[in-house]
């Protein structure tokens, strides 16, 4: 896992105008109509700019809210967190640590026995790597995380 992940200008000048929107402008894609949200195949989700890995399948879950959620990042240290005052409310919003992608936000509504968090994620961040995929992609440390019980 010592790969450098960085803010890659060449990857941000490929983004799709969402993909930029969500991740450089701090926006938010629709509910349910995102490429993700009801994606149930295994595999790793990393920062479509920077490549850094943030969640996986096995964290997954449906929680009704139309974005993927997970209850916990791979790597605490790969997801940043910062006060969000827009829009009226205070929320946590969670950007990529290298890629300084704005993600989406953390909330304390998640499954109580998975430790109460759900990070609900913008698809537009994502880029998804099916399990396996992971060797050739570069992310072949990550294959154990889907071969242990807890992961079943």
């Amino acid at each position: 896992m010592s790969q450098q992940y960085r803010k890659d200008p060449d990857a941000i000048a490929r983004l799709t105008p969402d993909q930029f929107a969500v991740t450089q402008k701090s926006a938010t894609e629709p509910a349910f109509r995102n490429e993700f949200w009801d994606n149930h195949e295994a595999g790793l989700y990393v920062d479509i700019v920077s490549g850094e890995p943030l969640f996986t399948s096995t964290k997954k879950f449906d929680s009704g809210c139309g974005w993927p959620s997970f209850t916990h990042p791979i790597d605490p240290a790969n997801v940043v967190e910062k006060s969000d005052k827009g829009f009226g409310m205070i929320r946590t919003e969670v950007r990529s640590a290298h890629g300084d992608s704005h993600l989406g936000h953390v909330f304390n509504d998640g499954p109580v026995d998975q430790g109460g968090l759900r990070y609900c994620i913008n698809s537009a961040a994502l880029r998804f790597i099916q399990v396996a995929d992971l060797e050739a992609e570069g992310y072949g440390d990550y294959v154990e995380l889907f071969n242990t019980q807890e992961a079943k």
